[in-house]
């Protein structure tokens, strides 16, 4: 993997050689912070040359396995995964697992052996018997607000799932969400979108850092950007923290300017 903008102080001595995991644990390590109660909400999402965040209701199409090896290690560095309910169906999620490339790491931080994931869904319409849900190593979250049908949040229960209240309505208030997270001491977030979910984190001012990586793929179409809804009233300004080249791919971050 190619460095073409600074990252850390500490680089690889060969700059075309493939970064180690653990060389990359580093170069996307979450930042000390100080405010905010120390809550860090970082996005990783993908985009083609022409805007397009998926291809055939999936992003795997655009993705590499450079990509994919930074979103293993965007995984292995977080607290919580934040999904929508709608990725969760079209993806076909299932639980974070545990890896040994990030066990030390995980355990020096305080951290679970894996990352919850935590799914923002107003209706809680999600099948509770996926792997999702019978199969995590840490329970799965749900976020939902306070009109969420009761007869699904007992359900949800029933599966073995934690559900937490974010919104007074029917949706999820996203500065809530991200409260409610911190509340149970996950800090640490990454969200992996959908689009949607995205736009509103957008707008709500809640993010801090995209991490977006740039597929030198064309799709035309008719395919959603990766962030969707309302928009701020204003554009937010965000600052370039690193940039990464591997086979045509760049791998961008950008944090709150």
């Amino acid at each position: 993997m190619r460095r073409l903008f600074p990252v850390t102080d500490q680089t690889p001595s060969d700059a075309d050689r493939e970064w180690t995991l653990d060389e990359l644990a580093d170069a996307y390590a979450y930042p000390v912070t100080d405010g905010g109660n120390g809550v860090w909400l970082r996005a990783n999402m993908v985009t083609t040359l022409d805007g397009a965040a998926q291809h055939d209701g999936r992003s795997q199409f655009l993705s590499s396995a450079a990509d994919m090896r930074i979103f293993g290690t965007l995984r292995g560095l977080a607290d919580a995964v934040v999904v929508g309910a709608e990725t969760v169906r079209l993806e076909g999620y299932r639980p974070a697992r545990a890896r040994d490339a990030f066990a030390a790491r995980r355990a020096a931080a305080g951290q679970r052996p894996a990352p919850v994931i935590a799914v923002v869904s107003a209706s809680l319409d999600l099948d509770f018997t996926a792997p999702l849900f019978t199969e995590p190593l840490v329970p799965t979250l749900l976020l939902t607000g306070a009109a969420a049908p009761p007869e699904r949040i007992g359900a949800a229960r029933r599966a073995g799932a934690e559900v937490a209240i974010a919104g007074d309505g029917p949706g999820v208030d996203p500065v809530r969400a991200v409260r409610a997270l911190a509340d149970r001491g996950l800090t640490r977030l990454l969200t992996e979108g959908g689009p949607r979910l995205l736009g509103q984190f957008v707008a709500a001012g809640a993010l801090d850092e995209m991490c977006l990586t740039l597929s030198p793929t064309l799709t035309a179409g008719s395919a959603q950007r990766i962030t969707g809804g309302p928009a701020p009233a204003v554009p937010e300004w965000f600052a370039l923290a690193a940039l990464l080249e591997q086979d045509g791919f760049l791998f961008t971050r950008y944090r709150r300017a």
